[in-house]
C-alpha cells in the first residue's frame, strides 16, 4: 500500500512539474499564486549534505571566471593575478585556522583531503608504524581510505562509540600504541550531529605517543564551530567549501609545517609539489570569500541554528511524541538525526518532497547505495528505527516559519502513512 501511495505521489508530482515554479533555496516564501503560475514553498533541510551558495562566495567566483582567468602557473601577467588570488585566498582560510599560509593545500573537496591526510602518511611512514585507530562513526572516505590500506598490510581499529557516538577517552588512549602511526577521528558527525572532543583526543594522543600523528575531519564544523589544530595538537586537518555555502569541488588540507606526506596524484607539482594539477581559482577564490563571510558571523549563526534546532525538538516532542532522536540533543546545531518507528524513511522523504521540503535519510554518500546507515549501526539502533531515520540540519538561511511549516508537513505525512500501515 505505501509503495503505492510512493508512486501516485511521484505520478502526481511529475504531472505537475509544468506548473510548478519553485523558489530559490532560502527563507521559504509563501505558497501561493504569482504571475498566475502556481508556486510551491521550498524549505531546505539537507544542510549537511550541502549547501545553497552565499552571495560573497557566487561573486568572488563571477569576478575570477570573468577577469582573474589565466593558469596560476603561467608567468604572464593574467596567470600572476589568478596565482595572487590563490594566495589570498589560502591566507585568509589560515587566518581562520590560525595557522600559516604554507600549510593550507587546496583539493577537490573533502573527500580528497582526508584521502590526502590519511594515505598520504601512512604510505609515506610506514617505516614508523603500520597501526592505524579510528573511530565506527567516521565519514565513508575515512573508512574506505583505511580499508585500503588495511590491504595493502596496515592494520586499523575502529572505535566502538556510545548511544550518543562518542568513544570512551581511556579505551582510545589505551589502543596507541608504540607503532601506532595516526589516528583519524571526525570533529562533528555528519549524521547524529556528534560533537567529539578533538582537543581531548589529541592530548591524549600525544600523552601516550608523541610520534602518532593526528588526524582531524572538521568538514562539518570548520567555520560552524572554533576549529583550531594547534589547540587540538593536530598534525592534519580536512575541510570543504560545499558545507559552508562555498562551490562544490573544492576542499583544503592543513597539514603541519615539516611533515612529510606523499601525493595521491602525480603532474606538474602545484601546491608546493602535494597535490597536482591546475589549481580551481574560482572554486577557491568562492571557498575563501564563504569562510570569511560565514565565519564572521559564526556565532550569532550557531545561536540562530540552535534556535532552529531547540524549536524544532520542541515541536516534534509536542507533535510526534513517538519519535526518537539518534544520538545527543545537545550536540552540534545544525544537525538532528530523528527515527520515526514503524515508517519507511525513504518514503516519508518523498512525501515531504511533495510538500517542497528537503532532507535526508542520512548521509548523501551513503543514500544511492541503500544500505543501512553504519554510524546509526554503531549507535546500537534497531533496524527498524535505522530505516525509519531522517535526518535534518539547518543553516543560518532557514526561518522559524520554515521550522514550524515543516512540523506541521512532517507531522501530518506521518499520521497520514501511520494510519495506511494500520
Amino acid at each position: 500500500m505505501l509503495l503505492t501511495v510512493f508512486f501516485l505521489t511521484e505520478m502526481v508530482l511529475y504531472l505537475l512539474k509544468p506548473v510548478l515554479e519553485k523558489n530559490v533555496p532560502g527563507r521559504a516564501k509563501d505558497a501561493g499564486r504569482q504571475d498566475g503560475w502556481l508556486v510551491m514553498k521550498e524549505v531546505y533541510l539537507d544542510n549537511s549534505a550541502t549547501t545553497r551558495i552565499s552571495r560573497e562566495s557566487a561573486a568572488a567566483m563571477e569576478e575570477v571566471l570573468e577577469r582573474v582567468y589565466g593558469n596560476p602557473s603561467s608567468l604572464h601577467r593574467l596567470g600572476l593575478a589568478a596565482e595572487k588570488k590563490i594566495d589570498e585566498s589560502r591566507a585568509a582560510l589560515a587566518e581562520i585556522l590560525r595557522v600559516a599560509p604554507e600549510e593550507i593545500y587546496f583539493t577537490s573537496g573533502g573527500t580528497e583531503a582526508i584521502n590526502l591526510a590519511i594515505q598520504g602518511t601512512a604510505r609515506r611512514l610506514a617505516r614508523r608504524g603500520r597501526h592505524l585507530l579510528t573511530t565506527a562513526i567516521e565519514h565513508p572516505a575515512t573508512l574506505y581510505a583505511c580499508r585500503d590500506l588495511e590491504e595493502e598490510g596496515f592494520e586499523v581499529d575502529y572505535l566502538p562509540v556510545d548511544r550518543e557516538g562518542r568513544p570512551e577517552l581511556e579505551e582510545l588512549r589505551s589502543r596507541v600504541r608504540r607503532d601506532t602511526l595516526l589516528v583519524s577521528v571526525m570533529h562533528v558527525n555528519n549524521e547524529v550531529g556528534t560533537i567529539l572532543p578533538v582537543e581531548e583526543i589529541g592530548a591524549a594522543v600525544k600523552e601516550k605517543n608523541p610520534a602518532t600523528l593526528f588526524h582531524v575531519d572538521a568538514v562539518q564544523s570548520f567555520c560552524r564551530l572554533e576549529c583550531r589544530p594547534r589547540p587540538w595538537q593536530a598534525d592534519l586537518v580536512s575541510i570543504s567549501a560545499h558545507k559552508i555555502h562555498g562551490p562544490k569541488g573544492v576542499g583544503a588540507l592543513y597539514k603541519r609545517e615539516g611533515l612529510p606526506v606523499k601525493p595521491l596524484l602525480q603532474g606538474g607539482g602545484q601546491e608546493g609539489g602535494l597535490r597536482s594539477g591546475t589549481e580551481n581559482t574560482p572554486g577557491i577564490a568562492g571557498f575563501a570569500a564563504a569562510a570569511l563571510s560565514l565565519y564572521g558571523e559564526r556565532e550569532e549563526n550557531c545561536r540562530h541554528m540552535q534556535g532552529l534546532k531547540e524549536r524544532f525538538l520542541a515541536g516534534l516532542s509536542s507533535r510526534l511524541p513517538r519519535a526518537k532522536v539518534n544520538g545527543p540533543r545537545k550536540g552540534a546545531p545544525h544537525i538532528v538525526s530523528v527515527a520515526f518507528p514503524g515508517l519507511k524513511g525513504e518514503v516519508l522523504l518523498h512525501t515531504l518532497e511533495g510538500e517542497g521540503i528537503y532532507v535526508s535519510t542520512g548521509s548523501a554518500c551513503h543514500s544511492r547505495r541503500r544500505e543501512l546507515s553504519h554510524v546509526l549501526q554503531a549507535l546500537e539502533l534497531s533496524e527498524a528505527d535505522i530505516s525509519g531515520t531522517l535526518r535534518f540540519s539547518f543553516s543560518p538561511f532557514n526561518s522559524g516559519e520554515e521550522i514550524d511549516y515543516s512540523l506541521e508537513k512532517l507531522a501530518a505525512a506521518v499520521t497520514e502513512l501511520e494510519g495506511l500501515l494500520r
